[in-house]
């Protein structure tokens, strides 16, 4: 199967820089547009299914995927639900580190190493753990495409996992709202990643998912 990722769309809050994290945040009317302009890239497409993290700003935009390309309803996979920041969520970055400066400056550099915060509070490994057996559920279910809307951690944890890169390779990933990333699984077989974090389409540009297989380099 073929695995297309897209980031949610914009919220005021990550246009104010907050930490998000469960907060069931909605889209703002950027995010709308990224969305519409996703849907509209995808539109036509032939997917086996479409699937979400049930958070309002991932299911938004899975919505408008599903009903561009034809599919029904969404599946909802919890194990896709962006990671639990804990005390973190609605501040700034500004003020967590006011709070906890030591724990943010290991976010910044070691980000394998912290556990949020606070009630709740998750790590990436502990994100990684649900999220790739949630892809793991769909790639057993579907040959064909399948689209999954999701968010900023998930969808590192997931390029880790795939490129079988550490976990402590997470900021070397930077996914822009409702940017595109394809990944080909096969069982037995390692994933390969055809695109990643493509947002060029928000501009308007045309698609091309039919990529040629790579037969060495």
């Amino acid at each position: 199967m073929r695995l297309f990722i897209v980031r949610h769309g914009e919220t005021s809050w990550n246009a104010e820089g907050r930490f998000q994290g469960q907060q069931d945040t909605e889209l703002n009317e950027r995010g709308m547009r990224q969305s519409e302009a996703a849907a509209r890239y995808l539109a036509g497409h032939k997917f086996d299914a479409v699937a979400s993290s049930p958070l309002k700003r991932a299911l938004s935009l899975a919505e408008m995927i599903a009903s561009a390309c034809g599919v029904g309803a969404v599946e909802i996979a919890p194990g896709l639900t962006e990671i639990n920041h804990g005390d973190w969520e609605g501040m700034l970055s500004s003020e967590a580190s006011a709070r906890w400066p030591r724990i943010m400056d290991m976010w910044r550099s070691e980000p394998h190493t912290v556990v949020m915060p606070g009630e709740g509070g998750e790590s990436l490994r502990s994100v990684q753990l649900r999220a790739v057996p949630a892809i793991t559920a769909l790639a057993s279910k579907y040959s064909g495409d399948v689209c999954v809307a999701a968010h900023d951690a998930v969808i590192k944890v997931l390029f880790c996992h795939f490129l079988n890169a550490p976990l402590s390779s997470f900021w070397s990933f930077q996914i822009a709202n409702c940017g595109l990333s394809i990944v080909k699984l096969a069982q037995g077989k390692r994933p390969e990643m055809s695109l990643m974090g493509d947002a060029h389409f928000l501009d308007g540009s045309g698609k091309n998912f039919d990529l040629p297989e790579q037969k060495g380099l």
